[in-house]
């Protein structure tokens, strides 16, 4: 790793208009921290996932406050933690995804989680609604992977592309 320890802090209003800011912010370090492209378009996307779940859900309804964005970067992992003051929810609440049939159903939305336990090595809810909900995500610089998890994480990558290039020729 090229850039062997850090804390880097990002405070934005929970805004869409800002989770382009949080992509480059995020993405910039781990390319410093010596991440693959593929690793930082991996990270990059959880954040995203993570931070349009607050945008979208956690301040529905309420006055929008800030998204909380901390990155830190050791010898062998970076680790990014999304934290809100909205509503909380229950991450176990989430049943098993057979993508196969996700897909085959054309079904939008509902990948956020899913994307999020995929293109990460370790995830972590914690959540107390109006105070303070986190979610700490880790990528380890050298990850063991699952072959089966590296199929899944290519087909969520591939179709993430796709709705972006399709959002952008709408």
């Amino acid at each position: 790793m090229d850039q062997k320890r850090g804390r880097y802090h990002l405070n934005t209003p929970s805004s869409s208009e800002n989770l382009g800011q949080i992509r480059d912010f995020v993405g910039e370090i781990a390319r410093k921290a010596g991440f693959t492209e593929e690793y930082v378009n991996k990270i990059q996307i959880a954040v995203d996932e993570a931070c349009t779940n607050v945008v979208q859900h956690a301040y529905k309804g309420m006055i929008p406050k800030d998204i909380d964005v901390l990155v830190e970067v050791n010898s062998d992992k970076l680790t990014v933690t999304v934290s809100d003051q909205g509503r909380g929810f229950d991450p176990h609440s989430f049943p098993p995804l057979d993508m196969n049939a996700y897909f085959a159903n054309l079904k939008r939305g509902g990948l956020g989680i899913y994307l999020i336990h995929m293109l990460m090595d370790e995830v972590e809810f914690m959540i107390n609604p109006g105070r303070k909900n986190s979610v700490r995500m880790v990528k380890f610089l050298h990850p063991v992977e699952s072959s089966e998890r590296k199929q899944n994480q290519k087909i969520l990558l591939e179709k993430s592309r796709e709705r972006k290039r399709h959002a952008v020729s709408e």
